[in-house]
């Protein structure tokens, strides 16, 4: 199929780009890397009057460290942010996530900012701002404001970004040493959407005891979902094999997944239990080893 006929802008500057998204209100999508809305735009699932094309903003892409924080803007190409070395050294759970993403002809076009607008609560990089704690600058007509990802990600595919607003940048603050991380995911296919994946970050104590952790579950609720009740049972803690089950069962419990043809809302809710585990057992054998 084709798209229904819509009207193009390439605005190349921010500015721009605001104004014409204040004038056509609620008639306007944006184009950033086009992986998600080109598959809507070609069903006709979306039906737009106007497409604001913001790949000539170059301003909008970048990675910066900045006073104990990773600011990205919402343009920088996923492929960007994985070939990142300060990525790689200030944030590994999002250079090991983010190779989960598509495939790299995906990676190469797609963007942060377009990811994390789409919102679908079994995608990879939601997940990931989630468990790190990030936040998102959003720009719009009447100024900025700063979101938390719990106040971002309302439900399946929809934020708190209003109509007339961009998400400019990401800031995502870097976990002190010796932190552990992992990212475990199981997909029909590589490539695909998670059925099920679960982030975690681990930081332990001079006792080798959890100081603090985070672990966020997709693909079984609406929005990214933070494991509470399992990050409580770790704070504290000597982080054992007993406690990292019982962390499991209780993620497990947390969840809400449906059924779908990728598998039943029980099958997620086991995958959640042993996922848990396995990435608990994995952070936790790096943050030892960057105890060291």
């Amino acid at each position: 199929m084709k798209p229904a006929p819509f009207d193009y802008f390439a605005p190349t500057e921010l500015q721009e780009a605001l104004m014409l998204l204040e004038r056509h209100e609620d008639e306007a999508k944006i184009l950033a890397g086009g992986q998600s809305l080109l598959p809507l735009l070609n069903m006709r699932l979306a039906r737009p009057k106007a497409i604001i094309d913001i790949n000539r903003i170059t301003s909008l892409s970048y990675i910066h460290k900045d006073n104990g924080s990773l600011r990205i803007g919402g343009l920088t190409r996923h492929r960007m942010i994985e070939n990142s070395a300060v990525i790689q050294e200030q944030c590994p759970l999002m250079t090991e996530a983010i190779q989960w993403v598509g495939h790299i002809e995906v990676r190469n076009r797609g963007t942060i900012g377009g990811s994390l607008v789409h919102a679908d609560p079994a995608a990879e990089l939601p997940t990931v701002v989630t468990a790190l704690g990030g936040e998102m600058k959003l720009v719009g007509p009447r100024g900025d404001r700063t979101v938390r990802p719990e106040e971002f990600f309302v439900s399946f595919l929809t934020t708190a970004l209003d109509s007339s607003e961009i998400l400019a940048e990401v800031r995502l603050p870097i976990w002190p040493r010796p932190t552990g991380y992992s990212f475990q995911e199981i997909s029909r296919r590589h490539g695909d959407f998670a059925v099920v994946a679960v982030a975690v970050l681990l930081l332990l104590n001079d006792k080798r005891e959890c100081e603090n952790s985070s672990i966020v579950l997709a693909g079984v609720g609406p929005t990214p979902l933070k494991a509470k009740r399992s990050e409580g049972l770790l704070t504290g803690k000597k982080v054992t094999r007993e406690l990292m089950e019982k962390a499991g069962g209780l993620a497990a419990e947390d969840s809400d997944p449906s059924s779908d043809v990728h598998g039943s809302a029980d099958y997620r809710r086991e995958m959640v239990k042993v996922m848990t585990r396995r990435a608990l057992e994995e952070a936790l054998a790096k943050a030892m080893q960057n105890a060291k």
